[in-house]
């Protein structure tokens, strides 16, 4: 391999005399001889044509409707993120009476009563305080039931953390409790269930 031979490892158009082979360990590496190895050079970038007055106008218009379509989305009322840190589960029973809130409020008091959140009162996360605690609230409702549902009864429940998203899905069970008692203010022998699940982040 004489003076003049280099390992072609630049993109750039040469011209290119033989190919010779180099072998080593038994691999064989090619290289390239150049004629002229002082004829590289850069390249500059192309430069593209500047635009026009209107082709700037359209894209600025782009541009505009599709920041007013994310600032429409985001405030239509759609959940905003939330780290979540862990997730509790409760069921809720009205055996008479034949209250819907009465057994959502039993749910959501079932996923929380059994779990306690120093957590955020002690400062045990970095940067975040008892204030930021953050609750997403999913109940399972029968679906002939949900317009009966008090919300604002049921969020009362909860003693701390701002409710961020409530959502009331198809659920739960209308079954029978077995017996029509009409000193506890029974119209029929229906039981109400309600399934809750409560989101707890900040």
């Amino acid at each position: 391999m004489t003076s003049n031979s280099c390992c072609l490892l630049l993109n750039f158009p040469v011209q290119v005399r033989s190919l010779t082979n180099y072998t080593s360990n038994n691999k064989n590496f090619p290289f390239l001889r150049l004629t002229n190895p002082s004829s590289l050079r850069l390249q500059p970038p192309p430069i593209s044509a500047p635009q026009s007055k209107a082709t700037s106008a359209a894209m600025e218009a782009d541009q505009s409707t599709t920041t007013n379509t994310s600032t429409s989305t985001s405030s239509s009322g759609s959940c905003p993120p939330m780290n979540l840190l862990f997730v509790e589960m409760g069921v809720g029973y009205d055996q008479h009476g034949q209250d819907i809130t009465a057994a959502a409020m039993r749910a959501c008091r079932d996923a929380i009563s059994s779990n306690s959140i120093p957590a955020f009162r002690r400062g045990s996360i970095p940067g975040v305080t008892f204030d930021q605690m953050k609750l997403q609230i999913k109940l399972g409702v029968p679906h002939s039931l949900q317009q009966s549902l008090d919300i604002e009864r049921v969020k009362s429940v909860f003693p701390y953390g701002k409710i961020v998203k409530f959502e009331v899905v198809d659920g739960g069970l209308i079954c029978s409790s077995g017996v029509h008692v009409e000193e506890m203010g029974d119209k029929n022998d229906d039981c109400y269930i309600v399934n809750a699940a409560v989101y707890v982040g900040y």
